[in-house]
């Protein structure tokens, strides 16, 4: 029963981030500028946990202050730069192509704890890397020799990675933290400090002329946003990982390009292609594999 409960919670929370990406494009689309819709975001997530989770805070100031330097890069590469990298990409990109992407964020998570010594990884989980890597290459150049010889990449594709490679920081250095705090403290506390970084973006955008209309639109799409793919998908996933574990739980975020390639071909008529299908092979076949244990001799 508690398996099955923590499954459907798996299958929420993916579902819920493939509607953060299919929100990402329709933001685009209708002309709502990508810093702002981040500022907005999580400033409402913000003022939404803040009655939960303020008490907690004032409690936890100690552990928050020894702890800072590391909090400020984990909000930094999360809420910060995920964020803004992920919207960004749509302007240019499919949603096909950035959920994706996504999907190898668990190889790259494996090099960068073997670059800074967080972790172990044994051979596994370096041919997985190689693996997922190659999908990744194979959408970028979309299996075009002309694209790979004048090395003329899509540019929402290249932020997107970008986007893999800081939320791969985040969950890493996650990996360090040593101090205890509720998830739901915790993440309050990372979109506090995210909202330092995404200030001067979104002044800068602000500067740049793009100025977002608030009106009913942005308001139905900033609760969705803020209800599910922040709060909702954090908690659903948060909860799943408690019953079954990380690694039974990480599988399932190959649903994530799933559900969003198919609403991007339901909604935006975006083509499913066939170096989608080899990327896709190949990064999941990726995250199988660094997933798989070495059995002692």
């Amino acid at each position: 029963m508690q398996a099955t409960k923590a499954y459907v919670m798996l299958v929420c929370a993916t579902l819920f981030w493939a509607g953060n990406f299919m929100i990402g494009k329709f933001a685009f689309l209708t002309n709502i500028p990508p810093m702002s819709l981040v500022f907005y975001r999580w400033s409402l997530v913000w003022l939404i946990l803040l009655p939960f989770t303020i008490k907690e805070i004032i409690k936890s100031k100690e552990i928050i202050l020894n702890n800072l330097p590391l909090l400020l890069f984990l909000s930094l590469t999360s809420v910060g730069l995920f964020n803004s990298f992920t919207y960004l990409s749509l302007v240019h990109t499919q949603v096909i192509n950035a959920s994706l992407f996504n999907t190898a964020i668990p190889a790259i998570i494996i090099l960068l704890c073997f670059l800074f010594k967080i972790e172990k990884t044994n051979k596994y989980q370096i041919l997985g890397l190689i693996i997922s890597v190659l999908g990744i290459l194979s959408i970028i150049t979309k299996l075009n020799l002309e694209i790979i010889l004048s090395l003329n990449f899509n540019k929402g594709d290249l932020i997107m990675v970008g986007g893999v490679i800081t939320w791969g920081l985040y969950s890493s250095f996650l990996k360090r933290k040593t101090f205890i705090l509720p998830l739901l403290t915790l993440v309050h506390v990372l979109c506090s400090f995210g909202l330092i970084f995404i200030f001067p973006q979104f002044i800068y955008e602000f500067s740049q002329g793009q100025i977002i209309d608030l009106d009913m639109e942005l308001f139905y799409i900033l609760i969705f946003l803020a209800l599910f793919p922040s709060i909702g998908s954090y908690y659903c996933w948060a909860g799943a990982v408690s019953i079954i574990g990380a690694n039974r739980a990480g599988i399932f975020l190959s649903l994530i390009p799933l559900f969003s390639t198919i609403m991007a071909i339901f909604f935006y008529k975006e083509q499913f292609q066939f170096f989608h299908l080899i990327g896709a092979i190949l990064i999941i076949l990726g995250l199988f594999l660094s997933n798989k244990e070495i059995k002692n001799a």
